[in-house]
C-alpha cells in the first residue's frame, strides 16, 4: 500500500517548519494528501491553506526531493511517498484548528519526526541546509 503525500519544506535560520496535528504526538513536516485528480502543486497550495493559514505563491514553488519509508505500526508494506517542495508564502503562519502546535526544527530534533521524514532531515544536513 501507497501513501501518496505532498509536503511543504520551509527552511530559516537553518531549522524546518514542522506541524503538530490535534490529537497526535508527533510532527510532521507541513502538507497531506491529494484529493481526487489535484497535481501536487493543487494538493500544497491547498493543504497549507488549510493547516497553516498562509497562501503559498504558485511561481515560486520548487521540487525539493521525493522521499519514502514505511510507516511505522501500520499494515505490513505500507509506504509513505512525500514529494516536497519549497515556497515562498503571503500572510502570517498561524496553526489553523487542525493543528495543535507548530515548532522549528534542526537536525538534532530528527528522532522526533517520522522515518520519510528523517530521510528529508538527512538530505537537508548533507546539503548544507538543515542546522
Amino acid at each position: 500500500m501507497l501513501i501518496d503525500t505532498v509536503a511543504w519544506v520551509r527552511i530559516e535560520d537553518g531549522r524546518i517548519l514542522c506541524a503538530r496535528p490535534s490529537g497526535k504526538d508527533v510532527f510532521y513536516i507541513p502538507g497531506g494528501k491529494r484529493e481526487g485528480a489535484e497535481s501536487d502543486l493543487e494538493t500544497l497550495v491547498r493543504e497549507i491553506k488549510e493547516e497553516l493559514t498562509v497562501l503559498l505563491v504558485p511561481e515560486t514553488v520548487t521540487h525539493v526531493g521525493t522521499y519514502e519509508a514505511e510507516v511505522p505500526g501500520s499494515p505490513e508494506g505500507a509506504v509513505v511517498r512525500m514529494a516536497c517542495y519549497s515556497g515562498d508564502y503571503q500572510g502570517e503562519l498561524v496553526p489553523s484548528s487542525e493543528i495543535e502546535e507548530v515548532a522549528w526544527f534542526s537536525y538534532a530534533d530528527r528522532a522526533e519526526v517520522p522515518p520519510v521524514d528523517q530521510e528529508l532531515f538527512d538530505d537537508l544536513k548533507s546539503r548544507g541546509d538543515l542546522a
